[in-house]
């Protein structure tokens, strides 16, 4: 047994798992880069106007019409909408006919 050539190969066997290692780190780098694009690309981000009504979700309240008063002293109140969805006063009900069977 020649301990020279067991050296050799043991250092290449190490060599080419390291490679394996950091080819699988730059791989789950870029898989976090395409999931954090597309889960960026699906939030959509609403304007809400001052003194408009919107439905605020809390979650011992559930939904719950409140309007909008800003403290800044611009006109627009940006807000990313997970909590807040538009509030329509006018909406209008339809009658239901019933259909006997």
């Amino acid at each position: 047994m020649d301990l020279d050539v067991a050296g050799i190969n043991r250092k290449l066997q190490l060599n080419e798992l390291e490679e394996i290692r950091n080819e699988a780190y730059k791989n789950a780098l870029i898989y976090k880069e395409k999931s954090k694009a597309f889960h960026d690309k699906m939030i959509c981000t609403k304007m809400f106007i001052v003194g408009q009504k919107v439905l605020l979700f809390n979650s011992h309240l559930r939904l719950f019409p409140v309007q909008i008063q800003s403290l800044k002293t611009g006109n627009d109140f940006k807000m990313n909408g997970h909590c807040l969805k538009p509030y329509h006063d006018h909406f209008e009900e339809h009658v239901m006919k019933d259909i006997p069977l």
